[in-house]
């Protein structure tokens, strides 16, 4: 099993830049997937980025940077230029076995953080 953990959130002015992290706990982690995702009330858990347990990125337009460190057991998403947009639950999440469903879609993830509140004013 892996539990996740995400931070870093929280209030920000458009143009700024944030960092989350995703901790994780439990002897799995380094053979995860990792991605990331977000959701507002109005629109299903979209895809933001995703990471590899092999650490090849790859995340949605050059705004995002999803890295990880399998040490520390962590996985960051760093993102710069927030608008208010960008407002949102952002989540991490695990993907263990791979499945029918691409890694862009939510329902390849077998194991979720609770989510860090990320809100942007303009």
């Amino acid at each position: 099993q892996v539990r996740l953990v995400e931070s870093g959130g929280g209030l920000v002015q458009a143009g700024d830049s944030l960092t989350l992290s995703c901790g994780a706990s439990g002897p799995y982690f380094s053979h995860c997937d990792i991605g990331w995702f977000r959701q507002t009330p109005e629109k299903e858990r979209d895809f933001v980025a995703h990471i590899t347990s092999e650490g090849v990125p790859d995340a949605v337009g050059g705004r995002f940077t999803i890295s990880r460190e399998n040490a520390k057991n962590m996985v960051y998403l760093r993102m710069k230029l927030l608008t208010p947009e960008d407002t949102a639950v952002y989540y991490c999440a695990c993907r263990l076995k791979s499945g029918g469903y691409r890694f862009t879609d939510h329902l390849a993830y077998e194991y979720w953080g609770q989510g860090t509140q990320v809100t942007v004013s303009p």
